[in-house]
């Protein structure tokens, strides 16, 4: 893998190979507490990726035996994720990452091991796959230290693992082990620490090996934007709109070519400019 050409990352590495793009949380010396400049960065190496034709899955991990610890609290407070003077629309640093998944329109694979806790694991919350190590730990652990959930973590939390057990973490803010959040469904499966990050490069591959970029971008926002509506009918629309544009829509008929020769697909549109321009989430710019 090669590194990205500003080179000048300093909170992570970022790399691309094989259509896969690799951010790695890179302060294994402060078990990858989290920072301003971490924020920064990660939120502009997911937009990056995102631009980036030749990326079709991101995968994101760690350098080090931990994924995050949490804010770096290291100077006895948030300084390091706080600005001097917090303006009116000054965003959390959690939040700002969390945020840019949500809106990515490629999938996004974390590779977790280790401790994963307060903005560690809230930042992840918006991926779309969880895995993690057998050794992996959590916490949402905002009410023991007298602050508040980030990352929009009470919005993502429940749809994931339900009221009852969000409360239950939220609130009382206990460390739990791996199999807990495998059971609760806040991770996808469980692997040896060792074989976490190759699990996660497994997925992607048979991600971009056997899907079409846009189909899997517009079901990643379909879920994102539309599964918590009140109703099903404005969903059945847009639905319709999609369907009734299949005839002329290249990956469609790439899709039922190769099913019917009986051979791997070879979807020819890309991500982002062959999405559809009148998606409602695109036309309210509610995408990063």
């Amino acid at each position: 893998m090669t590194m990205d050409s500003s080179g000048t990352y300093s909170a992570i590495t970022y790399a691309v190979a094989e259509g896969i793009a690799t951010l790695c949380l890179n302060r294994p010396e402060a078990r990858n507490g989290y920072t301003l400049a971490m924020a920064h960065e990660l939120e502009h190496a997911l937009s990056t990726a995102d631009a980036d034709p030749d990326v079709a899955v991101v995968v994101l991990s760690c350098v080090g035996r931990d994924f995050s610890v949490g804010a770096d609290l290291s100077g006895g407070g948030f300084d390091a994720i706080m600005p001097a003077s917090p303006a009116g629309d000054w965003q959390e640093p959690a939040g700002r990452c969390s945020k840019t998944i949500f809106g990515l329109n490629k999938p996004v694979i974390a590779a977790l091991r280790g401790v994963s806790v307060g903005g560690g694991i809230t930042i992840t919350l918006s991926c779309d796959f969880r895995l993690a190590a057998h050794d992996s730990r959590f916490s949402f652990p905002f009410s023991r230290r007298g602050i508040f959930p980030e990352g929009a973590s009470v919005w993502y939390l429940p749809r994931l693992v339900g009221m009852s057990r969000a409360t239950d973490w939220m609130l009382t803010g206990r460390l739990f082990d791996a199999q807990e959040a495998l059971d609760a469904g806040l991770v996808t499966s469980l692997h040896p620490p060792e074989d976490v990050l190759e699990a996660a490069y497994s997925l992607a591959r048979d991600i971009i090996a056997n899907t079409s970029a846009v189909s899997t971008a517009v079901i990643k926002q379909m879920l994102n934007h539309l599964s918590g509506l009140n109703s099903p009918l404005p969903v059945h629309a847009l639905d319709s709109k999609l369907i009734a544009g299949l005839p002329g829509h290249g990956d469609a008929v790439e899709g039922v070519t190769s099913f019917l020769e009986k051979r791997p697909p070879r979807f020819p549109l890309q991500v982002p400019q062959d999405l559809p321009p009148w998606l409602p989430w695109l036309e309210a710019g509610q995408t990063p």
